[in-house]
Formats: structure tokens, sequence, C-alpha cells
């Protein structure tokens, strides 16, 4: 494939056509996944782990902090490759106590591993992607600051790089932190609070969804732990420090991230389709957006396979109308790709965060819209998508994974689409456009 660029191959609408589609493991589940294993009381098995950029990335530093982990092949299919990856935990101690991190474009690396070295005795020096460097640490540094950690940004303050010594791992018995911006800034602390054994209580400030939050929890109780749910006005977690993490055999879900993608493609294509392991009661919030389909005129059903959705006749999409996606705002992209061929406005609200995200990812909508002629609009907290006659063009990436994947689904209906920098899905789905070509053959 071209690295460059990427010319999308449209598709015959074909209800005869069965899309059946493999997906690394969830990334979400895989980083937190290695934390926990990482931070629990004896060896862990963490099975069907993404093999990513942000997984290696993830894996990578833990290396550095002095973890031994090994790693070695799952069963996958073809194209698609996931690990299973062994983790000799130390009981929430950090094995170095100085090193230099470097976390890449991984979210989840950057804000979980931060709070871990907070917690410790330790002093680190991480460093970031220019594209990290852009993305909001200032809140959970924050609150790190206020339970007594040192944190000192060598640069832009509330962005990497930074210094961190940590406080010595005194947890306070209440901390507070500031989730506008990102869910993960509480994930984090809640991890690191399973992994202290303490008495505490971690207390969110602001609006956010809060699925990501809930698949914390519920890891850290697989792993042992237990998070309360103390409140939801606002919304609290509470540890009594009677359980620690302990290691354990975990299989980590199918990515229902993009797992979407494929389920799009058979709406758009006005066929059936199904991706390996993905099934009804998954703890990705992602999963949401099976629903949003639904509304567009598809039906799902569920087989020993997975969950299978069949397109509507001819690719009619009905507008699902006004959707709020703050719970699961990666789709946002997916639902505004879809929109062109949906009859009807088509409006998505609740995710004013993913402003702040690899991209601004409402901006990088509406540029990647209107080249392809469909008229929108952003508003304050997302985007209101008017209609239009989708048209050949070339699309921006703009460095961004979720964007190069969810715009390459026009290309299925509407010839001379052009994804610019296709290889920025290395970040989570390296084999994406091959997959995508294996499935529609």
């Amino acid at each position: 494939m071209n690295r460059e660029r990427y010319e999308v191959k449209t598709k015959e609408l074909r209800p005869g056509r069965f899309i059946r589609a493999h997906v690394p493991g969830s990334k979400s589940m895989t980083n937190r996944a290695l934390l926990l294993a990482a931070m629990a009381e004896g060896e862990s098995v963490i099975k069907n782990c993404m093999s990513s950029e942000d997984a290696r990335v993830f894996i990578e530093a833990l290396k550095v902090l002095g973890f031994a982990i090994t790693e070695t092949d799952s069963e996958g299919s073809r194209i698609v490759k996931n690990r299973d990856i062994v983790i000799k935990g130390c009981g929430g101690r950090l094995p170095v106590k100085k090193a230099d991190i470097h976390v890449g474009s991984a979210g989840t690396a950057a804000r979980f591993l931060l709070a871990m070295l907070a917690f410790s005795d330790g002093e680190y020096f991480m460093d970031s992607s220019e594209q990290m460097k852009a993305r909001p640490m200032g809140p959970l540094i924050e609150a790190l600051t206020a339970a007594g950690a040192e944190v000192e940004c060598t640069g832009r303050q509330g962005h990497f790089p930074m210094r961190v010594k940590g406080n010595g791992g005194q947890f306070p018995a209440e901390i507070s932190v500031n989730i506008e911006d990102s869910s993960q800034f509480l994930s984090a602390l809640l991890i690191a609070a399973a992994a202290a054994g303490k008495e505490t209580a971690i207390r969110a400030v602001g609006t956010h969804g809060m699925s990501y939050v809930l698949m914390t929890a519920s890891m850290i109780e697989s792993f042992g732990g237990k998070a309360t749910l103390a409140g939801k006005d606002p919304y609290c977690w509470h540890f009594d420090g009677s359980r620690l993490l302990a290691g354990r055999i975990y299989e980590v879900e199918p990515d229902m991230s993009a797992a979407a993608y494929f389920y799009a493609a058979g709406a758009l294509l006005g066929c059936r389709a199904q991706v390996a392991g993905v099934k009804s009661g998954m703890l990705q919030g992602d999963i949401a957006f099976l629903d949003v389909l639904e509304k567009t005129g598809c039906s799902l059903s569920q087989d020993e396979e997975g969950i299978v959705l069949a397109g509507p006749d001819g690719g009619m999409l009905k507008s699902p109308g006004v959707t709020d996606m703050s719970a699961f705002s990666d789709q946002a992209l997916t639902l505004a790709a879809l929109a062109p061929f949906c009859e009807g406005e088509v409006v998505i609200k609740g995710i004013a965060h993913i402003r702040k995200q690899e991209c601004d990812r409402i901006s990088a909508m509406s540029s990647n819209l209107s080249a392809l002629g469909i008229d929108c609009e952003e508003t304050e907290d997302g985007i209101r998508i008017c209609g239009g006659t989708p048209r050949g063009a070339e699309l921006d990436s703009f460095g961004d994974h979720r964007v190069a994947m969810s715009f390459a689904l026009c290309g299925l209906r509407c010839e001379g689409v052009v994804i610019r920098d296709p290889d920025c899905c290395r970040k989570t789905f390296a084999e994406y456009f091959e997959e995508l070509e294996e499935a529609l053959a």
C-alpha cells in the first residue's frame, strides 16, 4: 500500500455480501490491563493484546521501569495479529527509581503512567511526541501536585515534557480531578488508588462521558480491587483499602472502536457484517454505536461468532436525528462519515472535548465533509450535517487514525476518495486498510 495516500475502492451495493472482519484487541483495555498487571502482586497473562504503536509505547515504558515482560503471538487472522503478554507485577512498587520515559502519542500511556509515577518514591523525566505535547495534561497535574507529587513542566505549562518526583506513595484521603477534557484523568487516579491499597475517595469535577471510567472500575475488580461508586452528582469513587490487586489471566475484548468501521461498512453497502468476537455485554462504551446504526435502518442479531448487522436495502440510511455521543465520542467521526448517505439532517452533540484529542476532530469532520461537497456547521459541542451530494476528494487525516479510518468509508460509495497519510493508523490498527480490502473482497 502507498503509505502517503490511499485511494479507496468503491463497492457495489450487493445485499448478498457478508463482511467478515477481524480487529485487534481493544486499545483501551490493553493499556489498562498492562498497568493493572504491573501494579498487581504476582504474575499476570494478558491475552489478545493489541499489537500497535500505542501498546508498544506502553510496554516499552514498563520495561524501562524494570518490569519483566515477555510476549508471544496469539491466535488471529491472516492479517490482524495480537499478542499474549506475561507480566510479573511488583505489588504497587516500581522496580526502577529513576528513568527517562517516552509516551509517544498514546494518551492512555501519558495519563496512566504519570499518575503511577506521582505516587512512587522515584524521580522521572517524561517526554512525548509533538502531537501529545498539544494535548491537555493540566487538570491531572493539578490533582497530583495537590496530593504531594512534584510535577515540573519543562516546556509549555500543563503539557509534556515534564519532570516528576513521586510523593513517596502517600495517597490522600480524598482527591479531586477535573475531567472536562478527558475521562482518562479519572481512570488514571482510580488505577493508582487501587494499586496503593489505601482508603480514599476520588471525586470527578465537571462532566464527561463515563463509559471508559466504568470500564476501568470493572477491570480493577477483575484484578482483585474494588472501586465503589459512592455518588453520581458529582461522580465519586471510594476505596476502603481492604483489597489489593493480584495477578491473573485476563482476556482483552476485540477493539470495538475499530469494529465499528466494519459494521458501518455493512450499513453503507446494504449487506451483512460481522466482526469476530464482538458480542453484546462488552465493557467498551463504543458498543453503543450499534444502537445508532439501528436507528439508521440496520438490524442486529447474534450468533456464536458475534453480532451480525444487516444493512438496509440499497444502503438507504435514515438519519438517527440528534445524537449525544459524549459516552462514545470516537464514533462521532464514523457517524459523520455515514451522514452524506443518510436521508435528512444528522446532528452530533456532547463532543466538545474531542477538539483536544489527536487533532481538533470537530474541525476535521467539518473540513472533510466540506471537501466532499456536504453542507455542515460546527456547533459549540458538536456538528450539524445538513446534506448534499458527496463527490470524490482528497481528504486529510490530520495525523489522526480515527479521521483516516472513518472517512475512508465514504469511498465505498463515492468514487475518487483518497486518504492522505494512511500510515497514521499504525497508532492503533496498522493493518486497517488491508483488513478492509480483505473483508470486502
